[in-house]
Formats: structure tokens, C-alpha cells, sequence
């Protein structure tokens, strides 16, 4: 179950990079992204409401609040607005390779926070990864 999740996530950032260049055609990026945050937050919303999940909201400690708004920001507000700015004055193909060597700084800053050491198979991969981002940035 986790691998369909997984590549059902793999399959739809895969294809929204697309439809994400082309939304972003004569768009300022912050005003797309708040669109598309708007778009998110009401279907989410919806179905956090439809399911009464908001009572599940209510029992999340403080900390953990703290821990997911931080992801937030990371993630959705700097990250995607950065990400929105890139491929609008960037070529896709460039930005999305780029923004797959992602896997790189968590693994990195897993081990650092964490102490989680990666796998000989991990760091092989890494190695790949980062050798392709070289390959991408020399054109």
C-alpha cells in the first residue's frame, strides 16, 4: 500500500510542474500560489469537515503544532513559492531535475538531527543523484 501511495505521489508532482508552467503564463507566482493554496486549503477543508476529522486537529499537542507549522513554511510557503518563481522565468525541465535532488538534504539532514545513518544502497543513489545535478547545471 505504501508503494502505490508513493508512486501515486511520484505520478502527480511528476505532471504538476506542467500544469504549473502553464497557469503561471503572464501570473505573478505569489498570486498563483495563493490561488493554488486556496484551491488545497478549501478541499482540504471540505474534507476534513465531511470526515469530522477536525475533532482528530483538536487532540494535536502544541509541540506538534509547532512541528507541522514549521513544515508549512518550509514546504509550502518558501519552498513552493520558490519553486513557482523558478519555473516561471526557468526552463522545466532544469527546475524539476533540480528540485528532485531534494531527497539529498533530507537524507543529510536526517543523519545531522537525527543520527539515522543511510545505507550503502542510499548513498550510491545520492552519489547518482548528484552526479545528474552536475550533468543538469553545466548546459
Amino acid at each position: 500500500m505504501v508503494l502505490f501511495y508513493a508512486f501515486l505521489a511520484m505520478v502527480c508532482w511528476g505532471l504538476a510542474p506542467l500544469f504549473g508552467k502553464l497557469g503561471l503564463n503572464g501570473v505573478n507566482p505569489t498570486a498563483a500560489l495563493s490561488l493554488r493554496t486556496l484551491i488545497a486549503a478549501t478541499f482540504v477543508s471540505s474534507w476534513v469537515i465531511g470526515t469530522r476529522g477536525y475533532s482528530e486537529m483538536i487532540q494535536i499537542p502544541l509541540l506538534l503544532w509547532v512541528f507541522i507549522a514549521i513544515e508549512a513554511l518550509l514546504a509550502t510557503l518558501i519552498g513552493d513559492l520558490a519553486y513557482f518563481i523558478a519555473l516561471k522565468y526557468g526552463n522545466i525541465n532544469v527546475v524539476t531535475l533540480i528540485l528532485s535532488c531534494a531527497p539529498l538534504v533530507t537524507m543529510l539532514a536526517n543523519y545531522l538531527f537525527f543520527g539515522d545513518a543511510a545505507t550503502w544502497r542510499q548513498l550510491f543513489g545520492a552519489l547518482f543523484i548528484s552526479m545528474g545535478l552536475l550533468l543538469v547545471c553545466m548546459e
